[in-house]
């Protein structure tokens, strides 16, 4: 098997430093718990869970790969920052939820499983990554025909640097600082080009606001920061 290395250390370490609070509601992922049970309705608008194949790309640790575990989907999920794997195998253990999670690369899990998936999820992950096309062609590979993608990602705009940055790291301290790089974000039209490109077709793309005053977050039609989108393989 070939080993890829399509991360940063430093984005690995940051992340893994955060595994020991990651399922404090309260804590420093606290937007991610808010988050997760509209991109949970998302994805089981886009293609029902109860009975599916799925897999989680860069899961974390492991807030939505339970979430769908528990809507009935049988899951894989997958991370390269073994801290927050081992806090996710935790909290899947003591919570009684099963979930295969793995310590591998998605490109090396696609030579391996190709077309074994109804549906792949990639969350809040393609910003976080030096090649997202790579991501994506593995992602791919590992559905069955008819299969779905969901994604969700930052767009690359001015408002999405103000709110998602400067606001929510260094003003409101929602996230830790330097969770993002403004040159990382990607947007819409790069994603689209990138879905076509590993064969797939792009079905639907929709914002997702998050309201900190109140601790809510809901679908919106304004995708000028934080969106999602879906994807399908042909069968």
């Amino acid at each position: 098997m070939t080993v890829h290395v399509n991360a940063r250390q430093a984005e690995l370490d940051k992340f893994g430093a955060l595994a020991s609070r990651w399922w404090d509601a309260q804590g420093p992922q606290k937007a991610l718990h808010v988050l997760n049970p509209v991109r949970l309705a998302y994805i089981e608008a886009q293609a029902p869970l109860a009975g599916a194949k799925v897999l989680d790309v860069g899961c974390g640790g492991g807030l939505l790969s339970e979430a769908m575990a528990r809507n009935g989907a049988d899951v894989t999920a997958i991370d390269l920052a073994h801290e927050l794997i081992e806090v996710a195998k935790l909290h899947a253990l003591d919570a009684g939820v099963d979930v295969e999670y793995l310590l591998t690369p998605v490109e090396d899990l696609a030579e391996t499983r190709a077309g074994q998936y109804d549906v792949v999820t990639c969350m809040e992950m393609l910003e976080h990554v030096p090649d997202p096309g790579a991501i994506l062609a593995a992602c791919a590979r590992l559905l069955k025909p008819g299969g779905t993608l969901c994604m969700s990602t930052l767009n690359r705009t001015p408002a999405a640097f103000a709110l998602a940055i400067v606001g929510a790291e260094y003003v409101a301290r929602l996230l830790p600082t330097g969770t993002h790089q403004y040159r990382d974000f990607i947007k819409p039209a790069e994603l689209a080009q990138g879905v076509r490109d590993a064969g797939l077709s792009l079905d639907d793309v929709r914002g997702i606001e998050y309201l900190p005053l109140v601790s809510r977050a809901r679908l919106s039609t304004r995708t000028d920061i934080n969106y999602l989108a879906t994807a399908r393989k042909p069968v």
